[in-house]
């Protein structure tokens, strides 16, 4: 295996960037639902349980209009308050998130093969999907005694900094590409690709081989790979990856059954390609042919 500088993907799962929630709160709310979406958008990975005090700073908003929303979202069951007085996401908005049809829905239809992938790896497993310049996570399986992630389910990452995320990337209509190429690009690691010219080269490289593999690209030391899943026009709707020690496994060894499991679910979700070929189907040389 060539040095952790050749780089196809990255590891998934990552820590937030410097300074807090990837996504930060917009200074202006124009609106009431502006105002509304700012209270929410104040929680994040790592920001999962705030007190008042804190999604007011963290949305802009001033501490009484904070009081009047963050009731009105708890009322509703959008926050839960704890014993402690701090606020976190609330159930309602988890029993929203399941009539995604590019979320939780692909995640029930998906887990059985997950859990196949998961129980003959031992690997840490993730399926995630694409939003705007960011990848979530639809489902995160950890292995016992494997190596740290920070990938968890519901998770939101920059593209460029994970390995589901960077397939995702590869195959992004263009204009999505050059969005996240324009940066910033945020280094995780020293060997965290950072640089546009070989970020484009990696990305071809995903498409031509339809597979990323990557080195210590969040923490060290480990090894990912990831690979698209198929939807009903055999467009990638997502990206199916695993997460090992560096070192406990070749990628090559990974391929096969990650390749397997990815086809299974594009079948599933009935990807052309996906399907399995009858024999009177298959092409057969013309007469008079060589």
């Amino acid at each position: 295996m060539p040095t952790s500088k050749r780089i196809l993907s990255v590891q998934d799962g990552s820590p937030t960037p410097p300074g807090g929630a990837h996504h930060p709160a917009p200074k202006e709310h124009p609106s009431a639902a502006g105002r509304m979406l700012a209270v929410l958008a104040a929680f994040g990975p790592a920001h999962s349980s705030l007190t008042l005090s804190e999604i007011s700073r963290r949305s802009g908003l001033s501490l009484t209009t904070t009081h009047r929303l963050v009731g009105e979202l708890r009322a509703w069951g959008a926050l839960e308050r704890d014993s402690d007085g701090r606020y976190g996401i609330g159930l309602r908005l988890l029993e929203l998130g399941a009539l995604a049809p590019h979320g939780l829905q692909l995640r029930e239809l998906a887990l059985p093969y997950l859990d196949d992938l998961h129980q003959t790896t031992r690997a840490n497993v993730h399926l995630a999907v694409r939003d705007g310049s960011d990848v979530v996570y639809v489902e995160a399986l950890r292995a016992r005694g494997a190596v740290r992630i920070l990938s968890r389910l519901g998770g939101r990452w920059p593209l460029h900094a994970t390995g589901t995320g960077l397939v995702l990337l590869a195959f992004a209509p263009p204009e999505v590409q050059e969005e996240v190429l324009r940066g910033p690009l945020h280094a995780y690691t020293p060997d965290t690709v950072t640089d546009p010219t070989q970020l484009r080269r990696i990305l071809a490289g995903v498409r031509r081989t339809g597979v990323a593999v990557a080195e210590n690209q969040l923490t060290a030391p480990a090894l990912a790979v990831a690979v698209p899943v198929r939807g009903k026009r055999d467009e990638p709707v997502a990206a199916l990856g695993v997460t090992v020690e560096l070192g406990s496994v070749a990628p090559q060894a990974l391929i096969p059954v990650l390749g397997s499991t990815a086809r299974s679910i594009s079948r599933a979700l009935g990807a052309p390609s996906a399907m399995p070929v009858h024999p009177s189907t298959r092409s057969c040389p013309r007469l008079g042919a060589g």
